[in-house]
């Protein structure tokens, strides 16, 4: 099992969801989350003066999937979160060891 992260755009998660939905997977978290990687913040101009907005509102999405689904899943929000142009967002992977239903007590696969 691995755990998908996505940092995406906001304006692009309903395009995800629905991607993934598409696919079979229905379960994720959604963080709203601030920050930046390459392009460093922008600036704005808000009443004649200038502001640097260092950190920019991204989405983290988390997602469980099965070592089956992974290559599907990282495909379908590679394909709908990306609008071509700079922060766009990155993808990480993470080894799951074990996930536990809380209500049930299903583990592993069963739990996803």
């Amino acid at each position: 099992m691995k755990l998908i992260t996505a940092i995406i755009k906001p304006f692009k998660l309903e395009e995800v969801r629905e991607s993934l939905d598409k696919i079979g997977i229905t379960g994720m978290t959604i963080t709203e989350v601030k920050g930046f990687g390459r392009q460093k913040g922008h600036t704005e101009l808000y009443r004649g003066a200038e502001y640097v907005i260092d950190f920019l509102p991204k989405i983290k999405v988390e997602i469980a999937v099965s070592i089956d689904q992974l290559d599907e899943a990282i495909d379908a929000i590679t394909k709908s979160a990306s609008t071509g142009k700079i922060g766009d967002g990155k993808i990480f992977l993470s080894a799951l060891d074990q996930v536990i239903r809380i209500r049930t007590g299903e583990t592993d696969q069963d739990a996803i």
